[in-house]
């Protein structure tokens, strides 16, 4: 038999979404299939397949032993978040087209499906960093005798979803700050910083709505600003390492001394950064609104109010936990509806003529006869009273009430 040779070998999801992105979380299934194109034959002793998730940190630190002796020191750590095997190709002598205990493969496309469960406990959200990533994968390695086993991996994407519809994450920010510059002897007046947003929880995409209030008392022109940071931490032998990046920032107009400037909801975008991972013991990703006054010869008077980037946006009509006047007019506000009910619409509007004409007790009309016929008749096309918010009887209902009896038991 003339050996042949593998022409493609290659891992595919099968993708449900509509942008064919191979993106999971905790307790879906990962399925997919292994893709053999060979020219000739081949002989198999096995294919397996591996699925892998590991968050990792690694980074490196200098230090002095003495006057001429240095040494880096090395700080990594690991955390398992999934590990499965299975095989898809094993050989035994007893199975048919087996060659000396080798599966064939005869030249063409074989396709080897493969599916799996994610564990049902929290994952860490895909993430890469520089100094750690949080990365899931699924290898196969095709086993073949006399030769070094063939491998090919493909990474696919988890979100450990943060639903932003919670009472924390949908209570809102603030913050008040105010800050006193001197120069020797000769102190200028404050200047006083105010910011508030609507909430905690943000999706990628959304865009933040500042409220803030800024004083200048001082005798120099600042700057009122504003920015989106990413904090990334990671953990490894006792020892913190931190990076912050600038995700999104914003530039009010210069104001002068003795003059305020008020933002009424200046809005700051989002761009598409990776969610906040809050759950692994290595890695953590934080993000913060930071709202300042750039302070020329001065160190700025900074103001931070933590975001929380979540998977699942905002539901339309908000949280059950708001308080109902807030939320019964930011809900009326989105879908465009006034505040003040409307009147009810009149009998002729509401009821036309051929419904009328179609009404089913007209064709009973001959069988009801006396006082109940014109009973009914009167009360069905009656139109309903004029829509008013004040009783135009108040005396009636004063007088029913007086005349009411007592009927509450007697104690």
């Amino acid at each position: 038999m003339v050996l042949g040779k593998v022409k493609h070998f290659f891992v595919s999801f099968d993708c449900l979404n509509d942008s064919n992105v191979p993106v999971f979380a905790s307790g879906d299934f990962v399925s997919g299939r292994v893709v053999v194109e060979i020219t000739g034959e081949i002989r198999v002793k096995s294919l397996n397949i591996f699925g892998k998730g590991l968050a990792k940190v690694r980074w490196t630190e200098s230090r002095n032993a003495g006057s001429n002796t240095a040494y880096t020191q090395n700080f990594t750590e690991e955390v398992e978040y999934l590990n499965h095997r299975d095989v898809l190709i094993s050989h035994s002598r007893d199975d048919d087209g087996c060659d000396e205990g080798f599966s064939v493969l005869h030249s063409g496309r074989h396709e080897f499906p493969f599916s799996f469960e994610l564990p049902q406990t929290p994952l860490a959200t895909s993430f890469e960093g520089k100094h750690g990533s949080v990365r899931y994968w699924v290898k196969a390695e095709l086993h073949r005798p006399w030769l070094l086993p063939m491998k090919t991996k493909k990474e696919f994407t988890v979100f450990e979803h943060i639903d932003i519809n919670t009472p924390q994450l949908l209570s809102p920010q603030a913050g008040t700050k105010d800050k006193t510059l001197c120069c020797w002897f000769c102190t200028s007046g404050p200047i006083s910083l105010s910011a508030k947003i609507e909430r905690k929880g943000y999706t990628p995409g959304e865009s933040i709505q500042i409220f803030a209030e800024i004083e200048n008392c001082s005798s120099r022109v600042v700057v009122p600003k504003a920015a989106v940071y990413q904090t990334q931490t990671f953990f490894a032998k006792g020892k913190v390492k931190e990076i912050k990046q600038l995700v999104s920032n914003l530039r009010g107009d210069p104001l002068q001394s003795g003059k305020t400037e008020t933002w009424d909801g200046k809005m700051l975008k989002i761009p598409p950064i990776s969610p906040s991972i809050l759950d692994c013991g290595i890695i953590r990703v934080e993000y913060s609104l930071v709202v300042y006054v750039d302070i020329p010869r001065a160190v700025n008077l900074t103001l931070n109010l933590p975001l929380v980037i979540g998977t699942i946006p905002l539901h339309p009509f908000g949280s059950r936990t708001s308080s109902v006047s807030s939320q019964c007019s930011m809900t009326m506000g989105w879908l465009g509806l006034p505040e003040r009910p409307e009147a009810p619409p009149s009998y002729s509007e509401a009821v036309t003529d051929e419904q009328r004409q179609n009404n089913p007790l007209a064709g009973a009309r001959d069988e009801l006869q006396g006082a109940l016929y014109g009973y009914i008749h009167e009360f069905r096309y009656q139109p309903p009273p004029l829509y008013c918010e004040i009783d135009p009887h108040p005396e009636q209902v004063c007088a029913a009430q007086n005349g009411r009896p007592n009927i509450s038991p007697s104690r």
